[in-house]
């Protein structure tokens, strides 16, 4: 039970819904040109990356003045679109992103949408519980 309490963000603003990162969440995809990101890590594009809300990462258990010690760093989700899905690492936050949508790197964009010539995509996700 201790493991879920610590998973619990509520986000809510004019601009973003309340939820919580147990369960699944819903939100758009998009991709970005990765390079050094808020978690202090430098990826390229063929990296299974993801960047979550400033939303989310900003309000994750722990979270503090500096990003790079941020404890949602490293983590993993799930993302599905169709029936495509993805495993990612997150490594940065999303200033654009509403509080369920995710941007990701492009190999990773690609395994849910084909090609990044849609540029934005529906999609389900959830956080990947550590231990499980």
């Amino acid at each position: 039970m201790a493991i879920f309490a610590a998973l619990v963000v509520s986000v809510s603003s004019a601009s973003t819904r309340s939820f919580s990162l147990i369960g699944t969440q819903s939100g758009q995809g998009t991709y970005f040109t990765p390079g050094l990101g808020a978690c202090g890590r430098s990826n390229t594009d063929a990296d299974s990356i993801v960047a979550v809300s400033t939303q989310v990462f900003d309000n994750f258990p722990g979270a503090g003045a500096n990003p790079n010690d941020n404890p949602i760093c490293g983590r993993t989700l799930t993302a599905t679109s169709g029936d495509n899905s993805v495993t990612v690492t997150i490594v940065d936050r999303c200033v654009e992103c509403l509080a369920g949508d995710l941007d990701f790197s492009p190999s990773a964009f690609i395994a849910l949408a084909t090609n990044t010539s849609i540029g934005r995509i529906p999609i389900t996700w959830s956080l990947n519980i550590e231990g499980e």
